[in-house]
Parts: structure tokens; C-alpha cells; sequence
């Protein structure tokens, strides 16, 4: 499915199809990858069949495929390049095993992770060769991934709620805190000036689609990602090591919001406020169920609101 809508999409760009298939299949590979990890029944038997060391050099390798798949007929691939990015692969994919496990090494993990997102450092790696066409985000998904295979593989740190399908209880926790931060979220957003109600002029079946499409996106990429690491780890871990969940919930809350400053140019106090409100009612979602996939749906549909009816 991916390989295919990866097709179309190249298409829209007027991508020749000898660049479009290989660069389709080195996405759909990462997200062949990315479901590995998330999904239960392949997560189980890889824990199960691999030590963590094995593990990890399994996951450093499958790094650079991706890579190689989509430089080399792009015609942007460079050696310099591949030894970049297998070093940033084994960088997070041997972290917990040449580290010790304590509360400044796993912070100082999750800072590194998200260093290398907010940095962009993975666009000039992976180039450009097409107008509109940034393979950057190929290396975005590679690290994240690796980042959650190295935490549930390698250090076998237990993600509640981990997966694609929330159950009819997280349904209602994530609904359940949408609908309590979207008075605040909209009272915020109008006292800020960061967004107006300004939907897009089409039928009222197309805004469904475009609603649905967007919100599962969000539920099975971004809200997915994001949740892992702000409330599957973070707020797990400054809970335990503070033993209190309200500050677990607080202080991952404001580090959601600061990562998103550089949001449209840095820094965007703005958003970032927004954020940490927003991310307070993630947080409460996956406290209220005990799992991410709550939490996500609270993000995806906070999302979805935002993109669809409050663009701009």
C-alpha cells in the first residue's frame, strides 16, 4: 500500500518512473521496518529470537538500506553520506548496550533522538534530487524507528499500550480528553492570534475524507511517534524518578512544548505553549488508560481539528 501510494505521489511530482519505483520501495520498506517494531506479533518474535546485541546490529544494518535504496538511483548517494548515516544508525541502535542503564543516560537518549530531528540532520545526508522532493524524511523515519527498536529491544523498556488499534477503552480516554482540551485549545489559539477558523471551501464529503485521511496519519505516524517517546517514556520515566505522576505529567508536557519552537521559525512561544497545554491532556489520556494508543487518539484528532478547520 505504501509502494503504491508512494507511486502516486510521484506521479503528482512528474517523477520518471525509473526514479519514482525505487525511491516508492525504499518508503515502503522503512515502513515495513517501522511496523516490525510496532506491531505486536513480529515485536514478540524478534524479542524473542534475538539478544540485545543481535538485535542491535540487526537494526544498525537495516539503517542504510533504505538509504542506499534511494541514493544510488536518485543519483544523490555519496560515501560520505553512507558512513554518516551508518554511524547515526549504530549510534542509537548500540546506545543501551555500551551504555549503562540510569536516569541521565536514557534523558541524555531522548535528547539525542531529538537533536537529530529538530537539527534537519538527515537532509543534507539523503539530498534532494527533484524539485519538491526532500528524501530527508526517509532518514526522520529511520532514526525514530531505530530509536523505538533500541528502547523495547535493546533495553527492553515495556511501552504500555504500544500498536496501531486502540481498544474501545482508549477510544473513549482519547475522545474523552480531546473534548476537555478543545475549549482551552481554542480559547488559547484565539488569545495567541495562532490560528482562526478557516476551513477548506470544499463539499461537505470531501472535508470528511480529508478529515479521516488526516486523522489516520496522525494516529499511525506522528501522534504514534511523538507519544512513544513524551508519554510512553518520558512521562513513565520522570514519574518513577521523582515518584510522583503529576510531575511526570508537567515536565513532559513542557518538554513537548519546546520541541516544537522551532516550529515556523524559532522561537515560536506561541506553539509551543499550545503544546504543552495540548500535551497535558495527552498525557492525562494515556494516564486515564494506561497506554500510548489513548494518548494518540487525543493527538490525532487534535491534530486533524487543526489541519482541517484551522489551516494556515
Amino acid at each position: 500500500m505504501v509502494f503504491v501510494a508512494g507511486l502516486i505521489y510521484a506521479y503528482f511530482l512528474s517523477i520518471p518512473a525509473a526514479l519514482a519505483v525505487p525511491l516508492a520501495f525504499a518508503f515502503a520498506l522503512e515502513a515495513f521496518f517501522f511496523v516490525a517494531v510496532v506491531w505486536e506479533p513480529p515485536r514478540r518474535l524478534w524479542q524473542r529470537c534475538f539478544s540485545p546485541p543481535a538485535l542491535a546490529a540487526l537494526a544498525a544494518a537495516s539503517g542504510i538500506l533504505p538509504y542506499v535504496i534511494s541514493a544510488v538511483p536518485a543519483g544523490v548517494f555519496r560515501w560520505d553520506g553512507l558512513a554518516s548515516v551508518a554511524a547515526l544508525a549504530a549510534l542509537v541502535s548500540f546506545w543501551f548496550v555500551l551504555l549503562p542503564k540510569n536516569p541521565a543516560i536514557n534523558l541524555l537518549f531522548t535528547a539525542v533522538v531529538a537533536a537529530g530531528l529538530l537539527a534537519e540532520v538527515f537532509e543534507p545526508l539523503y539530498g534532494q534530487p527533484a524539485p519538491r522532493l526532500k528524501l530527508g524524511i526517509l532518514g526522520d523515519m529511520m532514526w525514530t524507528r531505530l530509536a523505538m527498536a533500541s528502547v523495547i529491544g535493546v533495553n527492553r523498556f515495556e511501552i504500555k499500550g504500544l500498536g496501531f488499534l486502540p481498544s474501545r477503552d482508549e477510544w473513549a480516554a482519547g475522545l474523552k480528553n480531546f473534548l476537555l482540551f478543545l475549549p482551552a485549545g481554542l480559547l488559547l489559539g484565539w488569545l495567541l492570534d495562532f490560528a482562526r477558523f478557516n476551513p477548506k471551501p470544499f463539499a461537505w464529503w470531501q472535508i470528511l475524507g480529508l478529515a479521516l485521511a488526516t486523522f489516520l496519519g496522525m494516529l499511525w505516524v506522528v501522534a504514534l511517534r511523538e507519544e512513544f517517546f513524551f508519554r510512553g517514556l518520558l512521562l513513565e520515566w520522570i514519574s518513577g524518578w521523582t515518584r510522583s505522576e503529576a510531575a511526570g505529567l508537567v515536565v513532559s508536557s513542557v518538554l513537548f512544548g519546546l520541541v516544537h519552537l522551532p516550529f515556523r521559525g524559532f522561537p515560536n512561544w506561541e506553539f509551543a505553549l499550545i503544546a504543552t497545554v495540548a500535551g497535558i491532556f495527552y498525557g492525562r489520556a494515556y494516564l486515564n488508560a494506561r497506554s500510548i494508543r489513548a494518548a494518540m487518539v487525543t493527538h490525532a484528532l487534535v491534530n486533524t481539528t487543526w489541519r482541517v478547520f484551522f489551516p494556515g
